[in-house]
């Protein structure tokens, strides 16, 4: 079990709270519950990343498991939706942090199941400061080696496309549940294949290379490194180029797509 620094929480209470995330973000927020969160992400109106975030549901309130650094950012992107909403939204990480426990450790008390894969184990939000017996870098470990996406790290705001993340594979979108902002490029993409590249995880033969670094097959750019650590990391690549050996900065890249992840036929 560890704890994260990284992420915090916002507090979405209100009698409207639920009617006014479902119309704004990609998952169905009638379906968190008690014990059961949801993993959705918010969209610029063309259908881009702007931040994703793990909904807990309690009695009287939703609470938003996001990056610590987008907290203000997203308090005020979601305050200008909520106009006569009864809504309301507060930053509450001094008075819960983001615990997650994997390999089998038991729950915390209201634990949810990761939503996105039954291996990522569970996620929780207790008081700060409880004793763990892992670290926030060891979670990192276990995330890339399942190919799960972290936020900004990993995603890119105003230019990813939410299919190109797994969004799809890991249960962040429902497909069913009406218009939200950002939907129309979404099933545009899922309905007509229009994606051409994906966030894969990769093996580093070499010096782990920067967030941003571009990778090359042959001299020709396909991608771009986002996170990484240890000798595995996540990369954004073009779908033609995963069958082969990739050049990145100093390093070579060995991609290596998760069992989780549809690919075309041609590539799977």
């Amino acid at each position: 079990m560890a704890e994260l620094p990284a992420r915090g929480i916002i507090e979405v209470s209100g009698d409207d709270r639920v009617s006014f995330l479902q119309g704004l973000v990609s998952n169905d927020v009638a379906l968190a519950a008690p014990g059961h969160a949801i993993w959705a992400a918010l969209l610029t109106p063309q259908g881009k990343y702007l931040a994703d975030f793990f909904i807990f549901a309690e009695a009287d309130r939703l609470l938003l498991d996001c990056e610590a650094a987008q907290i203000g950012g997203l308090v005020q992107k979601l305050s200008r939706f909520r106009l006569r909403a009864k809504v309301a939204l507060r930053d509450v990480s001094a008075e819960l942090a983001v615990y997650v426990g994997w390999d089998g450790v038991p729950p915390l008390a209201g634990a949810s199941a990761d939503p996105r894969l039954a291996a990522a184990g569970w996620r929780a939000l207790a008081a700060p400061g409880l004793a763990v017996s892992a670290s926030a870098e060891g979670w990192d470990a276990h995330r890339l080696a399942l190919g799960l996406p972290d936020g900004t790290r990993d995603l890119e705001a105003d230019k990813t496309v939410l299919l190109e993340a797994g969004f799809d594979e890991l249960n962040g979108i429902s497909w069913t549940k009406g218009c939200y902002m950002g939907q129309e490029l979404t099933a545009r993409t899922k309905y007509r294949g229009l994606l051409k590249r994906r966030l894969v995880p990769v093996t580093v033969e070499g010096t782990l290379p920067a967030p941003g670094t571009p990778v090359r097959r042959g001299g020709t750019e396909v991608g771009s490194m986002r996170s990484g650590r240890d000798g595995a990391g996540l990369a954004v690549l073009r779908l033609d180029s995963l069958g082969a050996a990739l050049e990145c900065g100093d390093a070579v890249l060995h991609p290596q797509p998760a069992a989780w992840m549809r690919l075309p036929d041609a590539i799977a």
